[in-house]
């Protein structure tokens, strides 16, 4: 089968060449006994007639999936008495890269082989099962009882403009900046049967960032989970990767509890207690349940927290404002090549180009150190760009480094203002008072500039004409500020979280007219001197908070 291309995409417009996600290039294998466990929890296993069934493998790479599939297949014809040369409509796999394909059919002959099954008979049924294609684009005609697999992790700016737009086109998941696997989820759903069940292990941001919010949506409005099987500590994949992943378990059919499952490791000895811990809620070593009676409703972010973590961040946002009804969030600038704009005072430009710059390692025990950096404003009024023409000195700058500005992507993208950041510089910025925080940290580093700087695009920040920032900073330096961003947030490896915008915009907080002067005050000392036992303690009495659940973090506050 060759290539299931739309007219409109020649094949060199698969130029990305590699599966990515993170630190992840290449194929990534996913360990036998981690395959064993997604065909599991979906359902296909030996003990059913699996001839009568069909199976979609979207993305096969070198064949870790199907190597288990078919010692599954085989064994289940035998005990059901079905002819071996009757099983080729029961698989069928994809994968772009022709080199993948052929070593996957040379894998899966030999592993037929090995079972006895005639060198002929084999060859036969790996050509029926195995295709070079593009499991997005090409026409598939029958749904599935399963859908399995671990699709290619390929960030959106590694496919080609033309294949991109393609693929926009043709499926409403992808939105934002989701990477390419939100498709295949989409594909991988709409192709089962009603009875069926999608397998797939792959990274988890979709489920709680801003570009998987289309997908959950769908997902809540025409599927149901099954499982879900949280593996951020642990090592599913053949090589040490960083991926974030996740195994989760969807159908057709109609809602009911769902199992969360947490694997310390994901060694053969978890994974094969996984089942039994489902069945009967009962954790064991490096397995740990727990059990959503009601699974997330609309685009809600997947919160996988224990019940009394989310009944507490439930009650939170029940009775409390988000923060952009009190502030503004925000981030700082990306110049796209920080070397030429970001720049000391000794640069040869004109003074009203230069706009004090705070980044990420000026930041040090909650104080704001000046580096005598500045970052060059390349924007006049409005969003027009200056005229260089007016800037001799500027120029001549510019024209110092020409060749690798003009390098950079949005110089190509706006040719005429090709010298431009990326992101605009608002000088007005400067001058006001806000609250900075690192975009990764283990925990809420929050520290307040009085109005002396403009954040860099390491940094977060927060203005606000409502609050007095002191006191509003000592609020989102506490424990329970934490509990919302943590509840939302990407984890990374080592405990630490992304505190993006999407995040900080989940806190919650109270009315600021409804607190007192003397807790305010309290606050707002216990931030000077940076007391983050009194700020935990005075946070809880600001939200009439008796209890907070305990939860794992990196507290890196200081």
């Amino acid at each position: 089968m060759s290539l299931g291309l739309a007219p409109a995409v020649p094949k060199d417009a698969y130029n990305y060449g590699e599966r990515a996600s993170g630190e992840i290039h290449g194929v990534v294998l996913t360990k036998p006994h981690v395959v064993e466990l997604i065909l599991d929890l979906c359902g296909y296993d030996e003990g059913v007639n699996l001839a009568e069934r069909t199976l979609l493998e979207p993305s096969c790479g070198t064949g870790a999936f199907l190597l288990v599939v078919v010692r599954r297949l085989v064994a289940s014809a035998r005990r059901f008495g079905v002819a071996i040369d009757a099983l080729s409509p029961c698989v069928r796999a994809f994968d772009i890269d022709l080199g993948h394909v052929a070593e996957t059919k040379k894998s899966l002959i030999g592993e037929l082989k090995q079972l006895g099954v005639k060198s002929t008979a084999a060859e036969t049924l790996v050509d029926a099962w195995v295709h070079e294609g593009d499991f997005l684009l090409a026409t598939i005609a029958a749904p599935f009882d399963y859908v399995v697999g671990n699709p290619p992790y390929i960030r959106i700016e590694q496919i080609s403009p033309l294949l991109h737009a393609e693929y926009r086109q043709r499926y409403s998941s992808l939105f934002d900046r989701a990477d390419l696997y939100v498709a295949f989820i989409e594909r991988g759903l709409s192709l089962l049967k009603p009875s069926g069940m999608l397998s797939f292990i792959c990274a988890d941001r979709w489920t709680v960032n801003r570009y998987g919010a289309p997908l959950r949506k769908l997902i809540a409005k025409d599927f149901a989970v099954r499982a879900y099987v949280d593996l951020h500590t642990a090592s599913p994949f053949e090589s040490e990767v960083i991926a974030y992943p996740s195994i989760f378990a969807m159908t057709r059919a109609a809602r009911q509890e769902v199992p969360v499952v947490t694997l310390a490791t994901a060694s053969e000895a978890e994974c094969k207690a996984t089942l039994a811990a489902i069945a009967h809620g009962v954790s064991a070593e490096g397995v740990s349940v727990a059990r959503y009676v009601h699974w997330f409703d609309g685009d809600d972010p997947w919160v996988r927290s224990s019940p009394e973590q989310l009944a507490i961040l439930r009650h939170l946002e029940a009775n409390f404002r988000p923060i952009e009804d009190y502030a503004r969030v925000g981030i700082g600038v990306a110049s796209g090549c920080d070397r030429v704009y970001v720049v000391g005072p000794e640069v040869d430009v004109e003074a009203d180009r230069l706009v004090p710059l705070v980044m990420r390692e000026d930041i040090e025990h909650g104080k704001v150190r000046d580096s005598q950096r500045f970052i060059l404003n390349t924007f006049g009024t409005g969003t027009r760009v200056v005229n260089l023409d007016e800037y001799p000195r500027l120029t001549r700058y510019f024209e110092t480094f020409e060749g690798d500005i003009r390098s950079r992507h949005v110089a190509k993208k706006n040719p005429s203002a090709w010298f431009r950041t990326i992101d605009r510089v608002y000088p007005e910025l400067v001058g006001q008072p806000k609250l900075l925080i690192p975009d990764i940290a283990g925990s809420n580093e929050v520290a307040y500039d009085e109005g002396k700087y403009h954040p860099h695009h390491n940094l977060y920040f927060v203005v606000s004409t409502h609050w007095d920032l002191e006191v509003l900073g000592g609020l989102m330096s506490s424990r329970v500020a934490l509990f919302f961003v943590w509840a939302y947030a990407v984890k990374m490896r080592g405990g630490y979280l992304r505190f993006q915008a999407q995040y900080l915009r989940r806190i919650r907080l109270p009315d600021p007219r409804t607190m007192s002067r003397g807790l305010s005050t309290k606050i707002r000392n216990a931030f000077r001197s940076r007391d983050f036992a009194a700020l935990d303690t005075l946070a809880m009495e600001a939200y009439a908070l008796p209890h907070l659940p305990d939860f794992d973090f990196v507290d890196t506050r200081r």
